[in-house]
This record gives structure tokens, C-alpha cells and sequence, in this order.
């Protein structure tokens, strides 16, 4: 018995020293880095004013741009056929990645409001919009390549068919971020890309949601449903990895 609980106290500790993270993760300096690893030569498409503004004090270092600028590349590059966006919000990353790859079909998800503010989509979301503000971005911008799907990812299973892209910013509790992602692992091959938002290891000590978020993916190692690398730009929240 005291074995047994040593060891469980031992993998808690694992994971919130984030050891799998610490090694997995990859320090790029800029968009164009991340390009380099993967040979890629197409910059992306920003069009969306809204990337050079801040609200917050945290996002005076151009966060915003860095953090478009790695869902765009990624979209545009790998040329997918399916994308999905889960936490649609105003609908700003549905719309960078229809923009970056008309091609696509964008399957973007949201928890219906009411749920949202019940808790039933847990703690650590951004806000219970109303339901005509969910994806007003991208219909005012008229593009007819995303779907809009209104469901909490808690019980909502993908049947969108094999996902090449997926960007992941709904709930950042760690359970949420765990199940998502592992939901997704079921749909994807090797070459597709999975990405976090609010992933910044060096901010983990900081803000509460990106040390819930990074709890998650590194949960996601230890039970050895991720392998290999994680790419990071500097200055943005976003972790960038390859399926194998």
C-alpha cells in the first residue's frame, strides 16, 4: 500500500514539473523557424485587424500576432482537407484558417451558452457569449467554409471525418484539455497537426489557465497518447505539434 502510494505521489509530481514538457518542447524564436523545421514555404494570411490591438497588458508584446501567425502557417501549408476549431468565440481562428485555406472545410465548436454558464463546460473559459455571437467574425466576413457546431466537447465526439488540423482553445481545465485532444488523436493520421492555445511553458507559474492547459498536454504524455516534439514561438501561447 505505501508503495503504491508513493508511486502515485510520484507521477502527480511528474506532472506538475511538467518533465515530459521540459523535453519535448522546442523554443523557436519566429514563425519563420517553424516554417524552417518543417520545409514549409508559404507565409500566412493575416487580414484580420483585430491581432494588432490589446485589451490586456500581457498582449503588448505582440502576442496576438505571434499566435495568428502559427495557426496560419500551419493551415496554409499543410493544405487540409478537414480543420477543426474547438472554442469558436467571436469565430477570429475559424476564420484564419478558412482564409489560409479556402480548400478546407472548418468545422468550428462551441458549448451552447446555457451550458456554459450552468458549469457544465467547466471553469476556466473565456465567456458564455450569447448564441448570436458565436461566429459573428466569420459570418460577417461571409465565408462559407465553416460549419458551425454548437456542443460541449465534454460529450460531443468528432464525426467529421479524418482531422488534419486542429486548433484547441475551449475550456483550458486540464480534463478538457486532455479529453479534447484525445478525442481528436482518434481521427487524425501521422502528418496532421494538433495545436494548443494558452501553451506557454515559461508562463506556467503565472497565468492559472495556461498552467491548466500545459497540465493537460503533459498528462497527455505521461499516459503515452503524445510522443516527440513540441514547437513554441517565442511570445506566443500556442504549442505546435506534428502527429507521428
Amino acid at each position: 500500500m505505501i508503495k503504491r502510494i508513493r508511486s502515485k505521489a510520484r507521477r502527480f509530481l511528474g506532472v506538475d514539473k511538467f518533465v515530459h514538457l521540459q523535453h519535448a518542447v522546442i523554443k523557436l524564436n519566429d514563425v519563420g523557424e517553424l516554417r524552417k523545421v518543417f520545409g514549409w514555404q508559404l507565409e500566412p494570411i493575416l487580414d484580420d485587424p483585430t491581432i494588432h490591438d490589446f485589451d490586456y497588458i500581457e498582449d503588448v508584446n505582440q502576442r496576438c500576432i505571434r499566435d495568428a501567425e502559427c495557426l496560419g502557417t500551419v493551415v496554409r501549408n499543410v493544405n487540409p482537407a478537414v480543420c477543426l476549431d474547438i472554442g469558436t468565440g467571436c469565430g477570429h481562428s475559424a476564420a484564419l484558417m478558412a482564409v489560409n485555406a479556402p480548400q478546407t472545410q472548418v468545422h468550428t465548436v462551441n458549448i451552447p451558452p446555457e451550458e456554459a454558464l450552468s458549469g457544465e463546460g467547466g471553469k476556466l473559459i473565456t465567456d458564455a457569449l450569447q448564441r448570436k455571437k458565436i461566429g459573428s467574425y466569420y459570418r460577417d466576413r461571409n465565408l462559407a467554409n465553416i460549419t458551425q457546431i454548437l456542443a460541449n466537447t465534454a460529450k460531443w465526439e468528432p464525426d467529421i471525418g479524418t482531422i488534419n488540423v486542429a486548433f484547441i482553445d475551449g475550456c483550458h481545465d486540464t480534463e478538457f484539455v486532455y479529453n479534447d485532444t484525445r478525442k481528436i488523436l482518434k481521427h487524425v493520421k501521422p502528418g496532421s497537426f494538433v495545436l494548443w492555445h494558452d501553451f506557454n511553458l515559461e508562463l506556467v507559474y503565472k497565468y492559472q489557465w495556461i498552467r491548466s492547459v500545459c497540465l493537460g498536454v503533459e498528462k497527455l504524455f505521461l499516459d503515452g497518447l503524445l510522443s516527440g516534439r513540441v514547437f513554441h514561438v517565442r511570445d506566443s501561447w500556442v504549442g505546435v505539434y506534428r502527429v507521428s
